[in-house]
């Protein structure tokens, strides 16, 4: 059941341990094949190796055959109460379980009845927190998980520290789901397996899920987002663009699509911080990726793209590592992204080059008066030094830091 050879997600393993036994339902989220049953099975592997014993550790993928159209939540409670014929804890770990009406109702029960320890993984918004508080509000735990980082990738290919620039430039190729890393493919046939993850996303999470009447509007707006990630827009402005190519869609149903999407974790939105009110701004969002080679599939690949692609990866890099994330504006100064974590912020640039006069990479962090850290993230290692206190650093060593 559980495979021992496993290429250790260290991280989320890190990250899930002190709450094993910890008397909340452990709920792992993220868009599909991004390596959530992966860890599943990392969990059980790690039970084992504490001397849990294996048929106290209850695994069920929902999405198998055996689970045909019309098992109810009913069914789910007895087959997994059926399993447990003692009075000794079991653990409990449940993938997929959206696809299962009711789910919660199955969940909440085992918890408040058995001796159980809970983990479920899913992919849209039946897992998100609105979704989940009624049946379980202060009991569960999400844990947000993310295709492969830079340093995974490394990991997963084997890659060592000679040749990390070249690694990088294929990394932002290839991208990050771990089907990709763990198979030798060439570009074209990597692209074919994320477009088809994303087809079934936009079909299993999305428009199964949800009442579009348009599909073809909805697909030419889905389309739009992904092609201008990393750009400032409204839903306003969308329709606006629409209406100039004679196509009519209501701002009302752009606001859905990107709901939507953002449930089914393809999007993730970035709103804008004002440093001076220290507050979060409503408009004029940013949305980028859950994995840089969705856009690549769909689109090919154009020079054009590689700003906003350093953006997106330094955006979930900073997602991966637990922090909130926002566009900065301070006063008539944009900043690419303020980063906070409890009492931990940080203030970044990305450039792909240090422009002779840098002053707006530059200036404009130097502008923000306080003691967090800042930086000019560039793809260019002649930019590498230090400027009044700003450090210019190499995307690659940006991302292997332990610490910024």
């Amino acid at each position: 059941m559980f495979k021992p050879d496993l290429i250790k997600r260290q991280y989320y393993l890190d990250y899930i341990k002190p709450f094993m036994n910890v008397n909340m339902v452990k709920i792992i989220v993220g868009v599909r094949r991004s390596g959530k049953s992966y860890i599943l099975d990392m969990l059980g592997d790690e039970l084992l190796k504490h001397g849990v014993e294996l048929n106290h550790i209850i695994y069920r993928l929902f999405t198998s055959i055996d689970v045909q159209e019309g098992y109810s939540k009913k069914e789910m409670y007895n087959e997994l109460k059926e399993q447990m014929q003692d009075d000794k804890k079991y653990y409990l770990l449940l993938d997929e379980v959206q696809e299962i009406d009711g789910w919660e109702q199955v969940v909440n029960t085992l918890f408040e009845t058995c001796n159980v320890d809970i983990y479920v993984t899913g992919s849209n918004s039946k897992l998100t927190s609105e979704h989940i508080s009624s049946y379980l509000s202060g009991r569960y735990i999400l844990i947000s998980t993310y295709t492969l980082s830079f340093k995974e990738y490394l990991h997963f290919k084997g890659i060592r520290n000679d040749n990390l620039d070249d690694a990088y430039k294929e990394y932002t190729l290839m991208g990050g789901f771990p089907i990709v890393a763990t198979s030798r493919l060439s570009l074209q046939n990597a692209y074919q397996i994320v477009e088809d993850i994303f087809h079934s996303i936009i079909y299993k999470d999305v428009t199964n899920n949800h009442p579009i009447k348009d599909i073809e509007k909805f697909n030419r707006v889905v389309k739009y987002l992904i092609d201008n990630m990393g750009k400032t827009f409204s839903a306003n402005s969308i329709a606006k663009y629409f209406k100039s190519q004679h196509r009519e869609i209501s701002v009302e149903s752009i606001y859905n699509y990107i709901s939507w999407l953002k449930d089914s974790f393809i999007i993730y939105e970035c709103n804008r911080y004002d440093l001076q009110g220290k507050s979060i701004l409503k408009t004029q969002e940013k949305y980028y990726l859950s994995d840089i080679s969705l856009r690549y599939a769909l689109f090919g690949y154009k020079k054009t793209m590689d700003a906003s692609i350093l953006e997106n990866i330094i955006y979930l890099e900073l997602r991966r590592r637990g922090y909130e994330v926002y566009m900065g504006k301070n006063g008539n100064k944009e900043i690419d992204f303020i980063a906070k974590r409890r009492d931990d912020e940080i203030q970044i640039q990305a450039t792909i080059r240090l422009p002779e006069d840098s002053s707006r990479e530059i200036n404009n962090l130097s502008a923000i008066n306080d003691f967090n850290h800042k930086y000019v993230v560039t793809t260019n290692r002649n930019d590498v030094q230090n400027i009044n206190g700003i450090k210019v650093i190499h995307i690659v060593d940006f991302l292997l830091m332990e610490n910024w």
